[in-house]
């Protein structure tokens, strides 16, 4: 099982080396790279950000920009399905600069097991992060949660301006 955790951590890191500067030529942000099989499929997604938003059309240019290349790479030996797309109002909070960006910012965070109040999805306001915490301001209480203990931590678009 160990193994196809570092294989498939290794092909998002090649695919995040190879995709980053394609997208940033483009004007746009590598916002994340994940490599999922869902089903008998693989997927390869591929998350890409601007502040103005992403379109279909980035969406498009950068699948055909990525094409050749990755083909030419061939950093997965399995067949996969590429998509391309925004991570979208209710993004996953993930990478350092991802927390960086969105301090203050309104969250959704869903535990893995249920808190001593018996709760699993927590709201609130996001006020600190490290790299195994962070900290959520709930109906004014504090918490520090450790990551590893979270399903997911989103943004919370019935919250953003």
């Amino acid at each position: 099982m160990a193994e196809k955790t570092n294989k498939k951590t290794n092909t998002v890191e090649s695919v995040w080396k190879l995709a980053e500067p394609i997208v940033e030529k483009q004007g746009l942000t590598l916002w994340d790279v994940r490599f999922v099989k869902e089903g008998a499929l693989w997927y390869l997604r591929i998350f890409i950000d601007r502040d103005s938003g992403v379109t279909i059309e980035d969406c498009e240019n950068v699948t055909r920009a990525l094409d050749q290349p990755l083909d030419e790479l061939d950093p997965i030996e399995q067949n996969y399905i590429l998509e391309v797309s925004s991570p979208g109002i209710e993004r996953e909070l993930i990478r350092p600069e991802h927390f960086d960006a969105f301090l203050g910012a309104a969250v959704m965070v869903r535990l893995i097991r249920p808190d001593q109040k018996g709760q699993r999805d927590l709201k609130g306001t996001l006020t600190n992060h490290d790299k195994d915490t962070v900290t959520v301001v709930c109906d004014g209480q504090e918490t520090v949660l450790n990551k590893k203990e979270t399903v997911y931590i989103k943004l919370d678009d019935f919250e953003m301006d």
